[in-house]
């Protein structure tokens, strides 16, 4: 499959929101409320969240053929070289075609001296915690998280750069 990955820029925010969607959908089917999800994803991505988001951190997106397929977030490098991964989504049809790790290698590409990349990972979500165990994260801690009202086992991982 052949797909490009860039920085995001402000036209692609609907794009971007549709990807979270969907991903969030098809990964936490029966794992997390469909309407604390939507409450989520209307938080989380509304336009105003999108716009800090571009503006005060690493935002990459995935093409195929000109059409966003995939999205990952990085938070700024603090002092210590941490960077938190706030999210790789990727639509799931599109999922295994090696798009998520290209998206992860681009960021440790052009955050500046990052040492570490942190992530939290759902428990149950069986294709993210395999994933990032692939990409040779490894598990910090676990953690239940009230996740509006709905307790989630959360796994934070670390990836040393």
């Amino acid at each position: 499959m052949s797909f490009i990955i860039r920085k995001m820029i402000k036209e692609d925010t609907g794009k971007v929101q549709d990807v979270a969607q969907k991903s969030w959908n098809a990964t936490y089917e029966g794992i997390i409320p469909s309407e604390i999800q939507e409450q989520f994803l209307n938080s989380a991505y509304s336009d105003e969240m999108m716009e800090k988001r571009l503006n005060g951190s690493l935002l990459l997106v995935a093409e195929v053929k000109n059409s966003i397929v995939g999205f990952a977030n990085f938070s700024p490098v603090k002092n210590e070289g941490e960077v938190e991964l706030g999210a790789i989504y990727i639509y799931p049809e599109h999922q295994g075609g090696g798009i998520g790790t290209a998206l992860l290698r681009e960021g440790i590409k052009m955050l500046e001296d990052v040492r570490e990349i942190y992530i939290n990972v759902e428990k149950d979500n069986k294709i993210g915690k395999t994933f990032y165990e692939a990409k040779g994260f490894n598990t910090v801690e676990e953690f239940d998280d009230d996740f509006d009202g709905h307790i989630l086992k959360t796994v934070r991982m670390v990836l040393e750069v």
